[in-house]
C-alpha cells in the first residue's frame, strides 16, 4: 500500500512496530500521554500541529513521512 493511501494511524502503528518502540516510550519521547498516542493509533484522532512539531524534533524522518515529504521513515 502506498503512503498516499495510508492513514496516520497505520503509519504510526507500523513505525512503532518496526522500530520496536512502545507507545509509552514514544509518548514520553514527544511529551504527550500514552492515551493520546493510543487515540492516534486507533484512528480516533490525529496529531495536531504542536504534536507534529514534537514528533519532528524526536523522529525527523517519521514526521516527513507523515506529512508526505518522504517515501519511508
Amino acid at each position: 500500500m502506498s503512503k498516499e493511501n495510508k492513514e496516520c494511524s497505520e503509519i504510526l502503528k507500523e513505525f512503532l512496530k518496526s522500530e520496536q518502540i512502545t507507545q509509552k516510550k514514544f509518548a514520553l519521547s514527544i511529551g504527550v500521554t500514552t492515551g493520546q498516542v493510543n487515540e492516534w493509533i486507533k484512528g480516533k484522532s490525529k496529531p495536531g500541529y504542536d504534536s507534529l512539531k514534537k514528533i519532528a524534533s524526536a523522529y525527523p524522518t517519521l514526521a516527513e513521512y507523515l506529512l508526505g515529504l518522504a517515501d519511508t521513515y
